[in-house]
C-alpha cells in the first residue's frame, strides 16, 4: 500500500467535512425561504418545511424590487467589465513591450496597492468620488470596478510571454501604429485570459454590497446585493423573507458557475503554467 493510498480516506474525511460545512448555511437559507414566518419562529433552522411556502419568493421579488436590482447590477458589469478588460489589456501590453525609466515603480505600485488595507484609503477615495460628482450615482461604482489590479496584470503578462515579438515588428514595417497593433494582434490573441478574467469580474461584481451601498445609497439605484437591505429593520428583521431573497440573488452566481467553472479553472491554469 502506497502512502498516498493510505492516507485517501482522510482525505475524503476532510473534504466531506468541509463540504459539509460550506452547504450547511445554503441548506438552512433554503429551509428558511419554504418556511412562513409563524413556522420559522416555532421550529430548529435545521427543521425540514412542513409544506412549501412559496409566498417568501413572491414577497421577496416585489419587495425586494428585484427587477430593478438586476437592471442596475447588468449595467455594472457590462460597463465595468469592459473598461476593466481594456485597461487591464493595454496596462500589461505596455508593461511586456515597452521599457521605460519608471517600469520597476509601476510594478511595485500594483504591489504596494494589492497589500495595503482598502480600508486606509477608504476616506481618501470617498473624498474624491465626491470631488468629481459621482456619489450617489452609477458611475462611482463603475469608475471603482473599472480599474485593474495585479492579479489581472499577472495573468495578462503571461499570456503575453508567450506572443512573439516578431509579430509586433512584422505589423511595424507593414506601416501599423502600436494602436493598430494591440487591437489587430495583441488583444484577440488574449481573449483566452480576457474571458477568465471577465467571468472572474463579473461574479465579484455581483457579490460586492460594501461599495455599491457606500457610493450610491439611493432607493432606485440599489443593485442586487444592496436589495437585501430592504429586509433588515432597526428593529426586527424578516428572516424568512430575507433568505427568499438571498435565494433569489444566488441564482445568477450559481449558473455563471455552473456553465463557465471549466473557463475560468482553464484560464488560470493556462496562465500559471505559461512563462
Amino acid at each position: 500500500m502506497t502512502m498516498g493510498s493510505k492516507f485517501k480516506p482522510l482525505y475524503y474525511l476532510i473534504f466531506a467535512i468541509i463540504t459539509v460545512i460550506v452547504l450547511i448555511p445554503l441548506v438552512l437559507v433554503l429551509f428558511a425561504s419554504l418556511k412562513p414566518a409563524s413556522e420559522l419562529a416555532a421550529s430548529s433552522p435545521i427543521s425540514l418545511p412542513s409544506s412549501l411556502y412559496w409566498g417568501n419568493l413572491k414577497t421577496a421579488f416585489v419587495k425586494g424590487d428585484i427587477l430593478t436590482g438586476f437592471q442596475n447590477t447588468l449595467i455594472l458589469i457590462v460597463v465595468s467589465v469592459v473598461l476593466n478588460m481594456i485597461l487591464g489589456t493595454m496596462t500589461a501590453y505596455i508593461l511586456n513591450r515597452f521599457d521605460f525609466r519608471l517600469k520597476k515603480v509601476i510594478f511595485a505600485l500594483f504591489t504596494v496597492a494589492m497589500v495595503v488595507p482598502f480600508y486606509t484609503t477608504e476616506v481618501a477615495r470617498f473624498q474624491i468620488i465626491k470631488a468629481l460628482g459621482l456619489y450617489n450615482t452609477l458611475y462611482a461604482p463603475t469608475l471603482i470596478y473599472a480599474g485593474t489590479d495585479l492579479l489581472q496584470i499577472f495573468i495578462y503578462l503571461q499570456f503575453m510571454e508567450k506572443i512573439s515579438v516578431q509579430l509586433d515588428e512584422s505589423a511595424m514595417m507593414d506601416g501599423a501604429s502600436y494602436f493598430r497593433i494591440f487591437r489587430s494582434i495583441i488583444f484577440p490573441l488574449m481573449v483566452p485570459a480576457t474571458a477568465t478574467l471577465a467571468i472572474i469580474k463579473t461574479v465579484e461584481i455581483m457579490n460586492d454590497m460594501y461599495i455599491p451601498f457606500l457610493y450610491m445609497p439611493a432607493k432606485k439605484l440599489h443593485t442586487l446585493s444592496t436589495a437585501l437591505m430592504s429586509f433588515v429593520g432597526e428593529r426586527a428583521s424578516y428572516w424568512n423573507e430575507l433568505s427568499a431573497a438571498i435565494l433569489i440573488i444566488m441564482l445568477p452566481t450559481i449558473l455563471i458557475y455552473l456553465f463557465a467553472q471549466r473557463y475560468v479553472f482553464a484560464g488560470l491554469m493556462d496562465g500559471a503554467v505559461k512563462g
